[in-house]
């Protein structure tokens, strides 16, 4: 089975599993992404059993819109259900990079605000410890220079995201070298913290509640 039919497979169980947790006044969050947008697709034909969404980003606004699906502003709504995205990457205790797309700011508001986070992702995601995939960070653009040292200075080797701006006008840095990170949550608000960052690619302060993973044999769900 090629990586399609895997993240397809793992966006239809995740669909099974938002329809037992809705009814028709919920609002789904939806991510961005690959596997969000398998998601979005085989979610349209239920868009009548809920009452709208909210949306991570403006490519998957578009992608919602393009099926009819209600898309709301998030300030607009009192609550968001459930919450569906992929990863770039998860461990046991269901820890996430995110941001290959960069939208990880929105993601990280729309995952605080939802009662129930769920991951959805392929096999290849899933790892023992963070920091193969480089780390995204959403930086103000005039910053770019000095969060490059401050990540430095934690180990890292910060690349700058050439051509690409963020929905919110700002700048990715992609760092590598951090694998393994430990603890992820300390890494999460020492980067956080540095002065001119948005946010960062850790999802661990605010983790996936639940993990749907595809692989060759079905989709396992897997919880913290």
């Amino acid at each position: 089975m090629n990586q399609d039919k895997l993240k397809q497979s793992v966006a239809q169980a995740a669909v099974d599993y938002t329809l037992t947790r809705i009814n028709g006044d919920s609002i789904v969050g939806i991510g961005t992404g690959s596997t969000a947008n398998f998601f979005i697709d085989l979610l349209a034909p239920h868009r009548g059993k809920f009452a709208g969404t909210v949306a991570s980003s403006a490519a998957s606004e578009e992608r919602l819109r393009g099926h009819r699906i209600p898309v709301y502003e998030l300030n607009a709504v009192d609550d968001v259900a459930i919450y569906i995205d992929g990863a770039d990457e998860t461990n046991p205790q269901l820890e996430l990079i995110k941001g290959g797309g960069a939208a990880l700011t929105r993601e990280k508001i729309v995952a605080a605000v939802a009662r129930e986070f769920v991951c959805i992702a392929d096999q290849s995601k899933w790892v023992d410890h963070l920091g193969v995939y480089p780390l995204p960070i959403e930086v103000i653009p005039m910053a770019r220079s000095h969060v490059a040292r401050e990540l430095v200075k934690l180990g890292g080797d910060p690349v700058y995201r050439q051509g690409v701006i963020t929905d919110n006008g700002n700048v990715i840095l992609d760092v590598y070298r951090l694998h393994p990170i430990s603890p992820v949550r300390d890494l999460e608000e020492k980067i956080n913290n540095i002065t001119g960052v948005v946010t960062n690619g850790l999802f661990a302060l605010r983790p996936a509640d639940i993990l749907l993973l595809a692989n060759e044999d079905g989709v396992k769900t897997i919880t913290a």
